[in-house]
């Protein structure tokens, strides 16, 4: 099954977040969403998606024309995870909400989604992002906790069903 990493990035976090993940799935592809077609998306089984959180809560502005491209295309029979960027400290009650919005798109047209986290060991106070008591991807702070990104990058890779 083939696996595909899509990330946009502005200033360069989620790339490089995109591609820590990429070094721990040596096998998919790892391509920014802003060069992308409908048919180079259909040709993936697996689909991981990775965005930040900018201004109050808004997906990153790659994301903006992509997830009208994406939502055009039928990939019900496809793989989803999610992995979003952060600041817990400056916007903790938007924390990770551009990972939360790619999630409810998804979730409207019932495509499976997949590797939710704890939210257990963050510290915010709302975000789209969390359903019960975890986060519908991985969640991660590059300003202020960089130093846990490697270790919820491989727990999270390791619990991914593909």
């Amino acid at each position: 099954m083939s696996t595909a990493i899509f990330y946009g990035s502005s200033l360069g976090n989620t790339q490089f977040v995109a591609d820590k993940i990429h070094a721990r799935m040596p096998e998919a592809d790892c391509l920014p969403v802003n060069d992308l077609t409908g048919d180079q998306i259909l040709k993936y089984d697996n689909i991981i998606l990775g965005t930040s959180t900018w201004g109050v809560g808004n997906l990153q502005d790659d994301f903006e024309l992509f997830v009208d491209l994406l939502l055009s295309l039928d990939l019900s029979a496809k793989k989803f995870a999610l992995f979003g960027l952060g600041d817990q400290q400056t916007y903790p009650d938007t924390y990770c909400n551009g990972m939360g919005k790619l999630y409810h798109l998804l979730k409207e047209k019932d495509w499976k989604v997949l590797g939710f986290t704890s939210v257990e060991g963050y510290d915010f106070s709302e975000s789209e992002a969390q359903v019960g008591d975890e986060f519908v991807g991985l969640a991660l702070d590059e300003d202020n906790e960089p130093d846990l990104t490697d270790v919820r990058i491989a727990q999270w890779v390791k619990s991914l069903p593909f």
